[in-house]
């Protein structure tokens, strides 16, 4: 199972022990593999580095970070035509899913799960994304 997760996700399981972080472990037991554009991964290290001043996190970002960019696969965006999100800052993670051929967006933003499948492209809750990866592994 290939998928894309978008930068609020990752941020948060970084930083947090919640669904989100079980994301990012499943991805590091290879449950799935992570489809990233070199966009979206410098999203996910600015975003990191900026919380994590703002908020004076205490968790270093880098190890997780560095664990993504060294097993995540990367690919050169499919671009789109015209912006399909309401907000089109989350065209990239269309993008990055269609170029992979990722069929799952793992999201919390609700621009991004209003849409429900782009071409084709499941757009789903961390929640609703384990129980996926939880079915997957206990099917027969």
């Amino acid at each position: 199972m290939k998928a894309v997760l978008d930068t609020g996700v990752v941020v948060a399981g970084i930083f947090w022990k919640s669904e989100p972080h079980r994301c990012l472990v499943a991805f590091a037991r290879r449950k799935y593999s992570l489809a990233l554009t070199e966009v979206l991964f410098a999203e996910y290290a600015r975003v990191a580095w900026r919380l994590k001043q703002r908020e004076d996190l205490t968790v270093n970002p880098e190890p997780w970070l560095n664990f993504i960019r060294d097993k995540a696969r990367f690919f050169l965006p499919t671009p789109l035509n015209k912006p399909i999100c309401r907000d089109p800052k989350d065209d990239p993670f269309i993008e990055c899913a269609l170029a992979s051929g990722a069929g799952i967006l793992v999201s919390r933003d609700e621009d991004l799960l209003a849409l429900e499948r782009p071409f084709g492209i499941e757009i789903m809750t961390p929640r609703r994304f384990l129980s996926r990866l939880q079915a997957v592994t206990q099917a027969p």
